[in-house]
C-alpha cells in the first residue's frame, strides 16, 4: 500500500487525496503563526510513525472542504491515528473554538 502524508491530517492514498474526519492539525503550509509549522511537522512525522506497523483508510464516502474524502485512519492495533495524535498533544478536536497553536 503506497500512501504519502502531506501533513498530519491530509495524504494520499492509491491516488485519493483524503482529509482525517474529527481532528483539526497545526498548518504547515501557510501558518498563522511560528508555533504551528514546527508542531505541523511533529504532527506529519509522528502520523507516519504510526502507521508504519501497517493501518487501514475507513472512508466515510463523504467530502469535506476542498474536495478531499473524508476518513478515519485506523492503525494495526485499531487505534485511531487522529486520537492517538489529540492525546499526544499534536493536534486538536474538530470543530473546536479556534486556533490553540497561536493563542498568546
Amino acid at each position: 500500500m503506497l500512501t504519502c502524508i502531506v501533513d498530519g491530517d491530509t495524504g494520499w492514498e492509491r491516488g485519493v487525496k483524503w482529509r482525517a474526519l474529527n481532528v483539526d492539525m497545526p498548518e504547515i503550509s501557510q501558518p498563522e503563526c511560528g508555533a504551528k509549522k514546527p508542531l505541523g511537522l511533529k504532527a506529519r512525522d509522528r502520523l507516519r510513525q504510526l502507521i508504519v506497523d501497517g493501518y487501514h483508510i475507513e472512508w466515510t464516502g463523504g467530502r469535506g472542504r476542498y474536495g478531499r474524502e473524508l476518513s478515519n485512519v485506523i492503525l494495526s492495533d485499531e487505534r485511531d491515528a487522529a486520537k492517538v495524535l489529540i492525546e499526544e498533544g499534536l493536534s486538536q478536536p474538530w470543530s473546536n473554538d479556534g486556533n490553540m497553536w497561536c493563542r498568546q
